[in-house]
């Protein structure tokens, strides 16, 4: 398989490189993430007219610009290094994935073209508990009412859920347990029922959300039965891209631990002459670049349809987990504590990765996932 990136795809980065540290430096970021919003709508409306970010992945007959998951890998790499708050997780990546793989195509060309230009944003709403195990975790129902579906339950922490304009929920047709029971229902953002509260989070460049639902009307998105499948390729979709963005995070991280030990003088010399130091930071290339691997494999996987991408991308996902929250320790250490203190930026990217890590699953849990996946293929 062949996953070395093209010169396209090179110079493809490199735009996104500069736009981003042109326009979401991280001055910007601490002005953004302060807001009640938590994210810049300009910043994301030029992300989108001047790249097409939103769309990268969406055909081009739905207003996309009908690339794969290797171009939306490097944008939310790219996104990560800046740190760039903007809603393209929870819109770009989970809601629309998740109505690509799991709405029908009248659907679709209905609902993506306004996301693939970001005139309107999205969710997807899947979590109930503070661990994702499968589709057994899904309590929330869905019962008919008339022509119409009405939900009751509780999500949570749904990311940007408080300011998507569309939320596709996943729901449990109400009295059966089965997987052919889960369904996709997209909801309006300020339908009647709907309650969204804010979560207390360490990263305030990621808003989460919990959704109460009370008698809130949905449309059923897809056919009956093809909501579970749905989740679990959208889930899967969003591993990889989640841990693309951690693989620069970690990148940042390294960035800023090399140049501090090259500035920071002690004893008449700068630290990064020091054994220590240069152990410290070769330790952490060598992990991030292994992250990198895999993350890059995975994204070819899923690109190719390959029958081991489910595995791959939960490889992937626990590989960049692991090494950006290492990027994260040792840029703490590398700094003397300063990293952590407010005025210094290394911190913004330390509570990114704390809690990227564990968005989607941590480690530990896609590494017992990788395994059963592949003791199944074996």
């Amino acid at each position: 398989m062949h996953y070395s990136f093209t010169s396209e795809q090179a110079q493809f980065r490199d735009v996104i490189r500069r736009f981003l540290g042109a326009q979401s430096p991280t001055v910007a970021v601490r002005q953004t993430m302060g807001s009640a919003r938590g994210w810049e709508p300009a910043l994301w409306q030029r992300l989108n007219d001047d790249l097409g970010l939103a769309g990268i992945h969406v055909p081009e007959a739905l207003g996309g610009s009908g690339f794969g998951h290797q171009e939306l890998g490097i944008a939310c790499e790219e996104l990560g290094r800046a740190l760039a708050c903007v809603p393209y997780l929870s819109s770009a990546v989970l809601a629309t994935q998740a109505l690509r793989h799991g709405a029908t195509p009248d659907e679709q060309a209905a609902l993506l073209p306004r996301l693939a230009s970001g005139r309107a944003t999205a969710t997807l709403a899947w979590m109930e508990g503070p661990h994702w195990s499968g589709c057994e975790d899904i309590a929330l129902g869905a019962r008919r009412d008339g022509d119409t579906w009405r939900l009751d339950g509780c999500k949570r922490y749904v990311v940007d859920g408080i300011t998507a304009d569309h939320v596709v929920v996943v729901a449990r047709d109400d009295g059966r347990d089965d997987d052919a029971s889960i369904g996709l229902y997209l909801v309006d953002g300020e339908a009647s029922g709907l309650r969204r509260r804010a979560l207390a989070s360490i990263d305030e460049t990621r808003r989460l959300a919990e959704l109460d639902f009370d008698g809130v009307t949905a449309q059923r998105l897809g056919h009956p039965g093809s909501g579970a499948a749905a989740l679990a390729r959208t889930l899967d979709d969003a591993a990889v891209a989640l841990a693309h963005e951690l693989a620069g995070a970690a990148q940042a991280l390294l960035e800023a631990s090399v140049e501090y030990a090259r500035l920071r003088m002690q004893f008449g010399r700068p630290i990064g002459s020091f054994q220590a130091i240069k152990h410290k930071c070769a330790n952490l290339l060598l992990e991030l670049e292994l992250a990198k691997a895999a993350v890059y494999f995975a994204a070819a996987a899923r690109e190719a349809g390959d029958a081991d991408s489910a595995a791959l991308a939960s490889q992937a996902k626990a590989q960049a987990s692991e090494a950006a929250l290492a990027c994260a320790r040792e840029a703490i250490q590398i700094h003397g504590g300063i990293g952590f203190t407010w005025d210094q930026d290394t911190h913004l990217w330390f509570k990114r990765a704390t809690c990227a890590a564990v968005l989607l699953g941590d480690a530990a849990w896609h590494r017992e996932r990788f395994l059963a996946l592949t003791e199944v293929a074996a």
